[in-house]
């Protein structure tokens, strides 16, 4: 649990579960993903997790100075993985910091493959 606000009548706590999610939806949100695998993955990109796991690609530690986020990621085939990185750390931070009101120290994204995009 981590604690967002304390006043006179008690805390405001959140799990790390909410942590997860909300970072897992903001990585999703980003451009140029192919999407999120478990951050236990074995070297096999067939496991991209859908909307209700994606808590499984993302690891959340605390520190000092806030929250340490690890996202795991496939990123698509031609597109500056190095851009998206930076999306993905920049949307993550605003919303846990201005979503959630917790401190975000670091945001680690991890791309674990590069997969070619379909035309649909």
């Amino acid at each position: 649990m981590y604690k967002i606000r304390s006043n006179d009548l008690g805390d405001i706590m959140v799990t790390r579960e909410l942590v997860e999610t909300l970072a897992g939806l903001a990585t999703l949100d980003c451009y140029g993903l192919v999407g999120m695998v478990p951050h236990n993955i074995q070297s096999e990109i067939s496991n991209i997790l859908g909307i209700d796991s994606i808590r499984r690609g993302v690891e959340v530690s605390s520190t000092e100075n806030g929250l340490v986020i690890d996202v795991y990621v496939i990123v698509g085939y031609g597109i500056r993985i190095s851009e998206v990185a930076f999306n993905v750390m920049q949307k993550v931070t605003y919303v846990l910091e201005n979503n959630a009101e917790l401190p975000v120290a670091s945001v680690n994204v991890n791309v674990k493959g590069v997969k070619v995009l379909k035309d649909i």
